[in-house]
């Protein structure tokens, strides 16, 4: 499959590009991780600006009407320079939400604040218990007055230390593994009630332990439903994260085929071996497959296909596969060094490796996959 980018899209893809050459090198990013925020303020005003925050959002919500094309665009185009900072929990997932599930009113109230760049979100779904379970909710939400008190723990919240809002899954009602009885709420981070426990992931990003104690939320989408909002959600999240994949595979490739050109072992380059370049013509494949792949799921979100679920699931698991054989090879043909902090094949190694857990691993959707299958 190979999509055929309109005007705009080119206009787009080019901006990117541009901005991400002359102001996110791999030495830029390194200094940015190491930073003590974590990420760049100034980087993500700059995307705000470049108008990358408002590209998804539909022309009704204030954006400018891109869909899940321009979040591949863009993603790709982030996972080839590694970016880190939080574009798919503030966009994708926290705007995704507010857009689909929240009100008028809170889009309204809201959806400016992310596209202008005023104001970071991030969700949280996750528990010590429920691995890639949507519905196993533990945490709780009692309603008092026209807002509703959350307790409870949330882990590995990713750009929680850098959010401004959280939203947050907690059960209204039913057994902690029951589908119906979840619901969504609007948290602040600086609420009373609200404790961080900050701690820095293997690709360069900062996360959170979440604890809630009587906090106050505001509820987002009907009560009860949050599940159907979050399985939506997790479709484009993973249309965002594959096209990420993606740009960061293709870099693989171009950075192994690179050093293969130049290293030599026993008086010649080891691009000359046959048995190495039958290894990179398999990197190469993978590479291609991932992206069909990718612009086949993006196209598929854009028009609200049926069977979205189960092409989500299947593309998250074969460039899953892809993305985590690409890494061991661009590593292990560079040897050593392939891992050191100096080269960014090691980065690229551990992002691939952090997206193919985020929202399932490949073994996780090749099951669903194939329950979905079965029930169609």
């Amino acid at each position: 499959m190979d999509i055929q980018f309109t005007e705009e899209q080119e206009l787009l893809r080019s901006s990117v590009q541009r901005l991400l050459r002359d102001q996110y090198d791999f030495e830029a990013r390194r200094k940015i991780v190491a930073s003590e925020e974590g990420f760049s303020r100034k980087q993500w005003a700059a995307f705000a600006e470049l108008g990358l925050l408002a590209a998804p959002f539909s022309e009704g919500a204030g954006g400018l009407g891109g869909g899940p094309l321009s979040t591949m665009i863009v993603m790709h185009e982030f996972g080839r320079h590694l970016v880190v900072e939080p574009f798919v929990e503030t966009v994708v997932l926290a705007g995704g939400l507010i857009e689909h599930a929240g009100s008028q009113e809170q889009q309204q109230s809201f959806i400016p604040d992310i596209i202008d760049g005023s104001k970071i979100w991030t969700l949280a779904w996750t528990e010590k218990a429920s691995r890639f379970d949507l519905s196993h909710v533990a945490t709780r939400a009692r309603r008092e007055g026209s807002d509703y008190v959350l307790t409870g723990a949330k882990t590995a919240v990713i750009a929680a230390p850098w959010a401004d809002y959280l939203i947050v899954s907690a059960r209204t009602s039913g057994d902690d593994r029951e589908r119906s009885g979840v619901s969504l709420f609007v948290v602040d981070r600086r609420a009373t009630g609200v404790d961080l426990q900050s701690f820095k992931t293997i690709d360069g990003r900062r996360a959170a332990e979440v604890s809630l104690r009587d906090v106050r939320g505001q509820l987002l989408g009907v009560e009860g439903e949050g599940v159907a909002a979050l399985e939506a959600c997790r479709d484009r999240a993973i249309g965002a994260l594959c096209a990420e994949a993606v740009g960061a595979i293709g870099e693989l490739n171009s950075a192994t085929l690179e050093y293969s050109k130049t290293r030599k072992q026993f008086g010649t380059t080891i691009g000359s071996f046959q048995v190495l370049q039958h290894r990179m013509v398999d990197m190469f494949i993978a590479h291609q497959e991932a992206l069909s792949l990718m612009q086949h799921l993006s196209l598929s979100l854009s028009d609200g296909d049926a069977g979205l679920s189960r092409l989500a699931s299947g593309a998250k698991s074969k460039i899953g596969y892809a993305g985590k054989f690409v890494a061991d090879q661009a590593v292990q043909l560079h040897g050593g060094m392939g891992m050191t902090d100096e080269l960014n094949v090691g980065h690229y190694f551990k992002r691939l490796s952090s997206i193919n857990i985020q929202f399932g691993d490949p073994a996780f959707h090749v099951l669903r996959y194939a329950q979905l299958d079965a029930a169609a």
